[in-house]
């Protein structure tokens, strides 16, 4: 049984399995890293944004 696949896939697997588990790490950090960016651009927005005055009479 030389050569067999099942002495390959530990070989091919796991360097595989830390990339795209590596990958996904890194963008869902980046997404939620651009999420809070863009939630306190928006808070920062709200802020600076001119009040309208109510004119009821």
């Amino acid at each position: 049984m030389t050569g067999d696949w099942v002495d390959w896939f530990p070989i091919v697997f796991f360097p595989f399995k830390i990339i795209v588990l590596g990958t996904a790490a890194y963008f869902a950090i980046k997404w939620h890293h651009d999420q809070d960016k863009a939630q306190k651009e928006k808070e920062a927005g709200a802020q600076l944004a001119p009040q309208t005055p109510d004119i009821t009479d």
